[in-house]
């Protein structure tokens, strides 16, 4: 008799939780739902990272203001694979897709990489650039529709070339690019 009645208690305690958080959730899904819909700019920080790739195709973060992932490809402005890195990056992300101009970072990384190997007794490069990439005009898809801002970013090269230390695109053994950076993005 006690089971029982500890059973009722238990089932009529859950059944009351289960209403409550339901009710809770309800009540605060739709202001958070508005908040989201709401929220039209701000700091995003962005991350798109290649590793042991010298490719198109990188790796895309971004958080913030924008909170997404997905690949980074780099383009020509007519949707072309750019296999020099010197025209777009495009972000493919999970809510939409939007363009940063990459041109003037790319001629900058190029001029400093001129120097390679940094270290000739290890044979490895650290290289690390600043500059600035605009998100391109009209470029934002899905929930990035008439995204419009920039970035202020970092490119990061860390690298151990092969061997015989003579640097030539995909002559490494390891390697990681990173381009970082916050900024203020509107949409």
């Amino acid at each position: 008799m006690r089971k029982n009645l500890l059973v009722s208690v238990l089932t009529l305690a859950a059944c009351g939780v289960l209403l409550t958080g339901g009710c809770v959730s309800a009540a605060t899904g739709a202001p958070a739902a508005a908040r989201a819909a709401a929220a039209t700019g701000g700091t995003a920080n962005m991350m798109i990272y290649g590793v042991n790739t010298d490719g198109a195709r990188w790796h895309a973060i971004v958080s913030g203001v924008i909170g997404d992932y997905g690949p980074a490809i780099s383009i020509y402005p007519n949707g072309q694979v750019d296999p020099a890195h010197n025209s777009e990056m495009e972000l493919r992300l999970t809510h939409g897709s939007f363009r940063l101009s990459i041109a003037a970072l790319d001629k900058a990384f190029v001029k400093a990489t001129t120097r390679e190997p940094i270290y000739p007794k290890t044979c490895t490069d650290l290289i690390s650039i600043t500059g600035t990439t605009p998100i391109v005009a009209d470029s934002g898809t899905g929930a990035y529709r008439g995204i419009r801002g920039s970035f202020p970013v970092t490119i990061t090269l860390n690298e151990v070339e092969a061997r015989p230390c003579q640097p030539s695109p995909g002559a490494f053994r390891a390697q990681l690019i990173t381009v970082a950076g916050s900024g203020t993005v509107s949409f």
